[in-house]
C-alpha cells in the first residue's frame, strides 16, 4: 500500500454541468441505504476491485519471478520496483492535462487491456526460455505507464458518477475493497507461484485486468464532463495551472509533501521485504503471500474506521491522530524472525497499512470535493506526481541499503524514516483544523 491523496444536497455544483445533479439524485438511493444501491457504482466498484487485485498480484509475482527464477539481487529488486513507478516522473503531469480533455471510462478500459497484454508476455517468454530481467523491467515500465492514465482517470471519474455528496462513502467502499484485494492478490499470487511456478502466477494478473474491463464496459451512465473554463490553453499552460494550484494551497502543499516523504520510506522497505522474508526470516513463497496480505486486512479495518474516526474527531484532526498513534507500529516489521517472531511482521504491516487506508479515504475525498471541477484531473495528476516521485528513489535506496548494510538493517532504517515523516503533518496548518474545508478560499 502507499500514501495516496459536501456540497449542496442534490443540486448541481458550481462549475459542474447540471447533468451531474441527476447522477446525485440517482445516488440518493444510497443515502437511504447504501451506495451499493447505485447499479453503475456497483459495476464500477467490481471493476476497480478486480483491477486492484491484478495490480497487487502483479507487484508480488514480478518480484517472485525475479527472486526465484532469475535470482535477482536486492539492488535489482529495488530497480524493478522503481521501474513500475518511473512513469509518474516522466508523464505524470501531462497525463493530468490529457485526462482533463478526454472521457474517463474509455481511458480506464484501454489501460486494463494494455496491461493484460503486456503481462501475458511474461509466461510466454519464460516458456520460450527468453525471459530476462530486461523483459521484466520493460513490462513494469509500460504497465506503470498505463497505471498513470488509469489512476488519474479513476479519481476524476468517481465524483462524476456518484455526485460529490457521496464521495466519502464511495471512497470508503473502494478503499475497503482495495484493501481486501491487497490481501487476496498477494495470497493468491503467492499460492499459485508456489504450486505452479512464479511465471504462471502472472496469468492471474491478466485475468484480473480482463474481468475489470468487462464490468467497466457494462456501465450505462453517461456522465457529463466538467465544463472547461475559457478557451483551451496549451499543454504547458494547463500543467502550470495545476501545479500552481497545488503548490500555493496551504492544505494541499503539506499533504503532498507528507505523501512524498512517506512513500520514500514505504517503498524503501516494500522493495526488499520479499527478499527479507525469504532470505533473512526464512519463509517460502506461499507464506510471503500470507504475510503481505496482512496489509490488506489492515486496510479493510482502516476503511471501516475512517468514517467513524472522521465523525468523532473531524476529518483533519482524525487524520493526525491516526498517523501519530499507528505509524510507529511499523517498527515491528524489522523485528520479525523465524518461528513465532514472524508474527511481528504480520502485525506491523497490518497496523501501518490500516493507517494508510484510513488516511487515503479522508485525503482522496477531501481532494475530490475541494478542487475546482475543471482542475480536478490536473490536481490529481500533480499531487500524485509529487507523492509518487519519491517511490522510484525509495525503491532503489532500499535496494542499495540492503545490498551494502544487509536486509534487516535496511528495514530498520526505512521504518524509522516512516515514523519521522509524521512531523510534516504536525508542523502544518492542519493541526489547527477539526475538519478539512469544502472549497478553497476565494
Amino acid at each position: 500500500m502507499y500514501e495516496s491523496n459536501g456540497e449542496a444536497e442534490g443540486t448541481a455544483v458550481a462549475g459542474r454541468p447540471k447533468e451531474t445533479a441527476v447522477l446525485v439524485a440517482e445516488g440518493d438511493v444510497g443515502r437511504r441505504r447504501s451506495l451499493f444501491a447505485h447499479r453503475d457504482f456497483r459495476l464500477f466498484w467490481v471493476g476497480e476491485s478486480t483491477s486492484v487485485f491484478a495490480s497487487y498480484a502483479t507487484g508480488l509475482t514480478l518480484q517472485l519471478v525475479a527472486v526465484t527464477l532469475l535470482h535477482a539481487s536486492p539492488l535489482i529488486l529495488g530497480v524493478l520496483s522503481a521501474a513500475a513507478w518511473l512513469p509518474w516522473l516522466l508523464i505524470g503531469l501531462p497525463v493530468g492535462a490529457w485526462v482533463d480533455r478526454l472521457p474517463k471510462r474509455p481511458i480506464m478500459i484501454v489501460c486494463n487491456l494494455l496491461s493484460a497484454v503486456l503481462l501475458a508476455s511474461i509466461p510466454v517468454a519464460w516458456h520460450l526460455n527468453m525471459l530476462t530481467i530486461g523483459n521484466l523491467l520493460v513490462v513494469a515500465v509500460l504497465v506503470g505507464s498505463a497505471t498513470v492514465f488509469f489512476t488519474t482517470a479513476y479519481h476524476a471519474y468517481l465524483p462524476l458518477l456518484i455526485g460529490e455528496r457521496h464521495v466519502l462513502e464511495g471512497n470508503a467502499k473502494l478503499q475497503g475493497s482495495e484493501s481486501a484485494m491487497e490481501m487476496l492478490g498477494p495470497s493468491a499470487g503467492g499460492a499459485i507461484a508456489q504450486a505452479f511456478g512464479a511465471a504462471i502466477g502472472v496469468l492471474l494478473n491478466v485475468v484480473g485486468y480482463l474481468v475489470s474491463t468487462v464490468f467497466l464496459l457494462r456501465i450505462r451512465t453517461k456522465v457529463a464532463e466538467p465544463a472547461r473554463q475559457g478557451p483551451q490553453a496549451g499543454l504547458i499552460a494547463e500543467i502550470g495551472e495545476g501545479l500552481r494550484f497545488v503548490v500555493k494551497d496551504k492544505y494541499l502543499r503539506p499533504i503532498v509533501l507528507y505523501g512524498a516523504s512517506a512513500n520514500l520510506a514505504i517503498w524503501g522497505y516494500q522493495s526488499i521485504y520479499v527478499a527479507f522474508l525469504i532470505r533473512t526470516v526464512g519463509v517460502n513463497s506461499a507464506t510471503v503471500g500470507v504475510l503481505i496480505a496482512s496489509g490488506g486486512v489492515g486496510g479493510i479495518l482502516g476503511a471501516l474506521l475512517a468514517r467513524p474516526l472522521a465523525r468523532r474527531f473531524g476529518t483533519a484532526r482524525g487524520l493526525l491522530i491516526n498517523k501519530v498513534v499507528t505509524i510507529p507500529f511499523g517498527l515491528l516489521m524489522a523485528m520479525a524472525g523465524s518461528g513465532p517472531a514472524v508474527a511481528l511482521f504480520f502485525f506491523g504491516l497490518l497496523i501501518v497499512d490500516g493507517s494508510i487506508g484510513a488516511g487515503n479515504i479522508t485525503l482522496n475525498s477531501f481532494r475530490q470535493t475541494y478542487c475546482p471541477p475543471h482542475l480536478l484531473s490536473r490536481t490529481i495528476a500533480t499531487t500524485t506526481f509529487i507523492r509518487y516521485s519519491t517511490i522510484p528513489v525509495g525503491a532503489i535506496l532500499g535496494g542499495i541499503l540492503a545490498n551494502y548494510l544487509g536486509l534487516r538493517t535496511a528495514m530498520w532504517i526505512e521504518t524509522c524514516l516512516l515514523v519521522c515523516c509524521t512531523v510534516v503533518l504536525l508542523a502544518s496548518p492542519l493541526r489547527t483544523l477539526r475538519d478539512f474545508p469544502s472549497r478553497p478560499a476565494a
